[in-house]
């Protein structure tokens, strides 16, 4: 028999609005997600993190860095090159602009980088386990390297995504091709970075697309009968529809809609039947981090490389839902998901 390939699904953008928090937590009880993020500097922050608790903790709840919308988490007169006129941080564009004109300082990224990581732990109580950044802004310019600096000092080092694809489903995956190489192509840089500081990921990246997409019913079937290598992480986008993301996220346009119809489709006994099909299962983060820690010290994971001893043991119910450790024991000395 085959064995499985494992296959992490995380929700991004936990948080971002009441109804976005409500479609994650009830796919997490499914059991279809390993993992969310949370973005701590969304006005809705505290009470996603009230509900997750409420729900017993359904799902392992990481951290989602954002530097593109809402007010920052730190002073105003600390990070002024990171916001607007009116108090809140550029949108991914201006960012970007911003940023490649030098008119982005280093300095104020890693004051509003950390003040976002001290909020996510006075949040949740517990340091994060699985990190991914908002719109992939870590992958431009010293953002990476900047949050990098911030998780290196915690006890175990956090799972961080791999933006990277293999060059096969560049061409066989309809959607987005410009934008998909062209992360693709940074990420591989930013992975190389991330391996050689033992940050543990999944070898390969699926689901980054355009809202048009997301319409096929085939869509999450197509990504996971195509993509190769021994461990994939799927990133995912679900929701209701959430009228607080206009005028922040988005216009009222497909990108709402987006949310609704992954949520839609992950909800399907069609997704799971097409995960067994391509020989995967899906995993919680506890698979890598704790082969992660197996090989700390002992040799360097090489790019593309899924960990030693697969862990496969997972609580009946949700992918990535098991014991919390108590909020005064360092996750880097528990074997349990937060």
């Amino acid at each position: 028999m085959k064995t499985l390939r494992p296959l992490v699904v995380i929700a991004d953008d936990f948080g971002i609005g009441p109804q976005t928090t409500r479609g994650i937590l009830e796919l997490a009880a499914s059991g279809v997600l390993s993992g969310t993020v949370l973005m701590v500097n969304s006005p809705h922050a505290e009470e996603a993190v009230a509900a997750w608790r409420a729900a017993g903790r359904p799902v392992e709840l990481g951290w989602h860095p954002c530097l593109t919308m809402d007010e920052p988490v730190a002073p105003i007169d600390r990070v002024r090159s990171l916001v607007d006129g009116g108090g809140r941080m550029w949108p991914l564009v201006r960012f970007l602009s911003r940023l490649f004109l030098g008119l982005v300082r280093s300095d104020h990224l890693r004051v509003e980088l950390q003040a976002q990581y001290d909020r996510f732990i006075d949040l949740t109580g517990q340091t994060p386990r699985v990190v991914n950044s908002h719109q992939h802004v870590s992958l431009f310019g010293s953002v990476g390297a900047i949050l990098r600096d911030v998780l290196r000092h915690q006890p175990t080092r956090p799972y961080i995504r791999r933006i990277r694809e293999p060059i096969r489903t560049l061409f066989r995956v309809p959607g987005a091709w410009l934008k998909r190489a062209g992360l693709s192509t940074l990420g591989r840089i930013q992975t190389r970075a991330q391996i050689r500081q033992g940050f543990p990921g999944a070898g390969w990246l699926a689901g980054i697309t355009d809202p048009t997409w997301i319409k096929d019913p085939a869509f999450f079937e197509r990504w996971l009968n195509t993509i190769s290598g021994s461990s994939v992480e799927l990133m995912v986008h679900p929701g209701y529809l959430d009228e607080t993301l206009v005028g922040r996220d988005c216009g009222v346009d497909g990108r709402l809609q987006r949310r609704v119809d992954e949520l839609e489709l992950l909800r399907r006994p069609a997704f799971l039947d097409a995960c067994r099909a391509a020989k995967f299962e899906i995993v919680p983060l506890t698979h890598f981090l704790t082969a992660s820690r197996r090989l700390s010290g002992k040799r360097v994971i090489r790019e593309g490389e899924a960990p030693a001893e697969p862990i496969f043991g997972m609580q009946k119910g949700s992918a990535g839902a098991s014991p919390s450790p108590s909020p005064t024991t360092s996750p880097g000395e528990s074997s349990h998901a937060a």
